[in-house]
């Protein structure tokens, strides 16, 4: 079958590997769609990071690189493994993509397993990816959907996740102002998020093209362009009290937006950190002192996909909008890193088909 591997930074080939087994307590997929995450641009950037090297094994995989990519997707049951008795061939599913150590607690009451010691994710360290035509996965980490939901929406669960975790981190309820600085393909699933549950969503956001797709897509109340206003102040206009907004999101690793962030806040708000800083912030303590502000750190998600499942089929969370594109497996890198690198105020998710199915 073909597959996309990562072998080095600026090296990932489409190669032909045998199919893989599925074993005893494991679920064979096939890959309908995976979408290209920031974190695969990370890797093929900057990498490996997340991915191990040619000469040092993930602890937990134990694999080495060539590795296949791909941890955003989408897929039907093609073969059942032995002990699985509570899904089908032919079901519809997404997988919580992780790789971690069979002594951690994952069941349904954890708030801590990605969290644990040499945590990774299938698709980066090992275990196959969805940018492979098949996969087989441990149930666990299998998620059922509604035959309802179009597959190639479903691919963008796994993001969407991401967004849940941050704003169940922040405590955000409904009638909330939230502020997220950056709309980006997480700062629009969590706008996403917010907006489902209630909240008055502000984003604030320096490309027109995407403060025009947060208010076209309906996630967005407001979108505001931090060079034209100022963003704390309007923040204050449009929060009951005049004090500010109650919570906000960091979704850029960009230090004026940080402290943008910082100051649209009301006192006693929380900042919800949810971009990977590959820098040290320099950040005003002070200021956080003396609004009593709580500063929370938030990483991919943990028991949060039922629940964005829900969300999505339950149709409180369209997420149409936010696929820009679909391409072959082929054009992995020359029509999908290319675009989100170089032209990415156009494009929020891009589609992976591995078997060239649906394009």
């Amino acid at each position: 079958m073909k597959a996309a591997r990562f072998y080095d930074r600026e090296d990932i080939r489409i190669d032909e590997v045998p199919e893989p087994t599925v074993g005893p307590g494991e679920v064979g997929i096939d890959v309908a769609w995976c979408g290209i995450c920031g974190t695969d641009l990370h890797e093929y950037k900057d990498g490996p990071v997340f991915c191990p090297t040619h000469s040092t094994p993930h602890p937990i995989s134990g694999e080495t690189a060539p590795v296949t990519l791909g941890h955003e997707f989408s897929g039907v049951v093609y073969e059942i493994g032995e002990g699985v008795e509570d899904l089908e061939v032919g079901d519809h599913v997404v997988v919580e993509p992780y790789i971690i150590d069979d002594s951690v607690d994952t069941g349904p009451d954890s708030k801590d397993y990605h969290l644990s010691q040499n945590m990774n994710f299938i698709g980066l360290a090992g275990r196959g990816g969805g940018l492979g035509e098949k996969i087989s996965v441990k149930r666990r980490w299998v998620h059922a959907i509604s035959q309802d939901l179009p597959l190639d929406q479903a691919a963008l669960i796994e993001p969407l996740s991401v967004g849940y975790h941050a704003v169940e981190r922040s405590g955000a309820k409904a009638g909330d102002v939230a502020v997220i600085g950056g709309a980006g393909p997480i700062g629009l699933l969590t706008a996403a998020v917010l907006k489902a549950i209630g909240c008055t969503v502000v984003v604030s956001e320096l490309s027109p093209l995407r403060r025009q797709k947060a208010l076209e897509s309906g996630v967005a109340d407001h979108a505001l362009d931090p060079t034209q206003v100022d963003v704390a102040e309007e923040v204050r206009k449009l929060s009951t009290d005049g004090r500010g907004a109650d919570v906000a999101f960091e979704c850029t690793s960009v230090q004026v937006v940080l402290d943008t962030l910082m100051d649209a806040l009301r006192p006693t708000g929380v900042l919800v950190v949810v971009s990977i800083w590959a820098q040290r912030s320099n950040f005003d303590i002070h200021k956080l002192v003396m609004k009593e502000i709580d500063l929370r750190g938030t990483i991919a998600y943990v028991n949060s996909h039922p629940a964005t499942i829900e969300l999505v089929e339950s149709g409180k969370i369209d997420l149409a909008p936010f696929i820009t594109g679909k391409i072959a497996v082929e054009n992995l890198v020359d029509e999908g890193f290319d675009t989100l690198i170089n032209r990415n105020e156009t494009a929020v998710k891009i589609l992976v088909s591995p078997s060239g199915q649906g394009l």
